[in-house]
Order: C-alpha cells, then structure tokens, then sequence
C-alpha cells in the first residue's frame, strides 16, 4: 500500500509504523478473558457487535440529512459518497445547523446507541454496571477534509470525573484502512502521561494541551511504537481506555467515514460535568 496520511503528514504503510490489531471477537462470551486482554491492549476489536443492517441504516438517515448536491449522482444516502462539493453555506461540523448537531438529539440516533449489544460490552470490560455519558459524537470526513483525529488520549478531555470509563467507538459503515479509521498506538495506555507531554513539541494546535500531535509517524518515531490499525466492517465496534493515545487516518475514498462515539462510566463513578449535555461542534469539550 502506498504511503498513508493523517492531516496531511504522510506516515508509510510499513511494520515500522503499522501492526495489525487483534481480533477479540470470539472473546466476548468469556467476560473475564476479554478483560484480561482490554487490559493488556488497551483496546479490544470486536466484529459483528451490531446489526450490519441498522448501523447502514443510521448511516443512511444521516447522509440524507445533506442537501442532495453533497451526494455524488446516481448513489443512495447509505453508501455516503462524497460528490466532490460541499453545500454552500454548510456550518462547521457539529454546530448548530450542521445536520450531526440535530442528528445526535433525534430519536433514530439515541434508539440506535441505546442497544443493549453495547452496555453489555462496556460492563464486561469495566466488570460492574454502566451508565452512557449524554455526550456522544458523531464526526464524519470526507476526501476534502483538512484534519483528522490528532493523537489524542481520551482522559484529557474528561479528567474531572472517574477514570474508570470505556469509549466505544462506532463505524457506520464499512471503513477499511483508506477510509480513515481508528489506530491505537501499541502499549501506550502504560506510558506516564509525562512522557507523552514531550510529544506536544510538535503539534499543529499547540495553544490546546489536550492533543498530543497531529504527525503520527513522528509519535511513532519518538516512543518507538507501531499503530494498531483494522479494516473495520459495518456492525463492528472498538473500545478502548481512558488512556492509550489514539488518532484516525485521513479519508482518500470516495465513501466518507462516519462515526459514533459513546462512553459509559462504572457505577459509582464520579462524571465529568462537561459530559452531561449533548454534543456539540463547538461546546468546547
């Protein structure tokens, strides 16, 4: 595969830089062995946790939720290709406007993160009962998009609450490596969050202290670490730790890549206020 990019900085597809993720699927009728391997990973990859059918659907009722001329001719809504124009006028992503801002308050998406497939995986990996965080968010890319996920842990975005708390990350839709999913770099839930500060000397948005950077290889290159990278299919979810640094790849498929990510803390758990109100673009959090 030729060289990948994330925000535009090229990474090569090499074992340097990539290692396949492990699959945990045929762990998850074992709750204590899937633990065991969250806990070794930081993550865990399970195919097949949703309905195929309704995660394109819910794929679907967003894209139509564009004016028609974000489509390319002659495609259906669920299949989400980009037509190469953005309609004029559209808000930034998630803000008032943006159709994600409406769209994550509707009844369609709350029924679909509500699924029950879900809490069951959040409780087996935390091992006691969940709650879903009310801010949950969609993101979406296209081919013209500047920016991807920068590497990021996820804590630093709610360190007023429990660290004792799982994202659960949602493709909708197919999203192979080109798309622009999800990687996770190797190990790093167990790096001290001092030595990843160092990382920020080379970040794109150095005034915010909660990304790390937006060079993946160069984070790679500095703590001598692969990505763990998948080729997510259409009902599979990821979950992984308050703490291991993660990023996405930039979108070079026509197909745009659309996403949902939902968190639950553990019973007893202390909430970030900052998590209680739905998402939006631009609430700063």
């Amino acid at each position: 595969m030729a060289d990948i990019t994330s925000n535009g900085r090229p990474i090569p597809f090499t074992e340097r830089y990539f290692t396949p993720a492990r699959d945990s699927t045929e762990l998850l009728a074992d709750p204590p062995s899937l633990r065991e391997r969250y806990e070794q990973d930081g993550y865990v990859w399970l195919r097949g946790v949703l309905s195929p059918r309704e995660v394109r659907r819910l794929r679907g009722r967003y894209f139509a939720s564009f004016a028609p001329e974000y489509l390319a001719p002659g495609t259906r809504a669920d299949e989400g290709v980009f037509s190469g124009r953005r309609p004029r006028g559209l808000p930034s992503h998630g803000v008032e406007g943006h159709p994600a801002h409406a769209f994550v308050r509707s009844s369609t998406f709350l029924d679909f993160v509500d699924d029950p497939a879900l809490t069951r995986v959040a409780e087996s990996l935390l091992d006691a009962p969940c709650s879903q965080l009310p801010r949950r968010i969609l993101r979406h890319f296209d081919q013209a998009a500047p920016t991807a996920s920068r590497a990021h842990a996820d804590y630093r975005y709610l360190d007023r609450g429990s660290d004792r708390l799982v994202t659960i990350w949602i493709p909708l839709g197919d999203c192979p490596l080109p798309t622009g999913g999800l990687i996770y770099l190797a190990g790093s839930h167990r790096i001290a969050p001092e030595r990843l500060a160092c990382l920020r000397a080379r970040s794109d948005r150095p005034e915010d202290p909660r990304a790390l950077s937006h060079d993946l290889a160069w984070v790679s290159d500095q703590l001598a670490r692969p990505w763990s990278w998948a080729d997510y299919g259409a009902g599979d979810v990821t979950a992984h730790s308050p703490h291991i640094v993660h990023a996405s790849l930039d979108t070079r498929t026509a197909a745009m890549r659309a996403s949902v990510d939902v968190r639950y803390l553990a019973e007893g758990g202390a909430v970030d206020p900052r998590w209680l109100e739905p998402w939006a673009g631009d609430d700063g959090n």
